[in-house]
């Protein structure tokens, strides 16, 4: 911090900074918990039962449960900010030289980086448990799942602008969890009521899911998909930014 505070002039983005929310994200233990036990256990819970029967549905599941665990990993990071806001933590730092947009791009890259994690550990054990890809494939599905993350840190970003602290982590958990349900992650849509599979297409998620599985499987995906993870992504770094300001005129 010393370095940071010490620094001349503005400082678009601190390496120090982004150190240092990656060690505080590691010492919380719930982080932890999302990070390293739900990824691989939902994937077990939900892809136990394909292994043997369906190896196709079985890495269907490994790669939606990549996204799962990046998702909650990258959404909780950005949260942060509304916990950081009532203990009037971001004021603090506004007597720094970091920039406030400073702030923001630090928080999205310790969102990535963290984000990696999980998708990494549900791979490994997918891999563990005897699913087939190509290495240009276990590649392929760890990259993409690792890139559309990306509209997770902002919209983790957007809710804790929008929502206040004491609020926004009991939000995100079911909010997640029915966007994941909704969208497909915890089981093959062709598997599911035709009014889901109808509303899922409405979902963020969706989306996500179709392109990160898109090297395993013939997920349909089509450049309208891709626009749809453009377009979430807009809204939500929009809706943070224009939270971002409004907040900044009150201080």
């Amino acid at each position: 911090m010393s370095a940071m505070t010490t620094a001349r002039g503005p400082v678009t983005f601190s390496p120090t900074y982004l150190v240092l929310e990656l060690r505080r994200a590691l010492r919380n233990r719930r982080t932890l918990v999302f990070l390293l036990v739900m990824p691989p256990v939902f994937f077990l819970l939900f892809g136990h039962d394909y292994r043997d029967s369906d190896p196709a549905a079985f890495a269907y599941v490994m790669v939606s449960m990549a996204v799962y665990g990046s998702m909650i990993a990258t959404t909780s990071i950005g949260a942060q900010v509304s916990v950081e806001r009532a203990q009037g933590w971001t004021r603090q730092l506004r007597l720094t030289p970091l920039r406030p947009t400073g702030y923001v791009l630090t928080k999205v890259g310790a969102a990535l980086i963290l984000g990696v994690v999980p998708i990494g550990i549900v791979l490994g054990v997918g891999a563990f448990m005897g699913a087939q890809l190509s290495a240009g494939e276990w590649v392929s599905v760890a990259v993409l799942s690792w890139f559309c993350s990306l509209v997770f840190a902002a919209f983790g970003l957007f809710i804790g602008y929008l929502i206040p602290a004491e609020n926004a982590m009991q939000f995100l958990g079911p909010v997640l969890a029915l966007m994941s349900f909704f969208g497909g992650l915890f089981q093959p849509l062709d598997t599911m009521p035709q009014a889901l599979q109808d509303i899922a297409p409405w979902m963020p998620t969706y989306a996500v899911g179709l392109i990160a599985r898109s090297p395993i499987t013939d997920s349909g995906l089509t450049p309208a998909h891709l626009g749809d993870l453009v377009l979430w992504t807009g809204i939500f770094v929009a809706g943070t930014a224009i939270l971002f300001r409004r907040d900044t005129q009150r201080v």
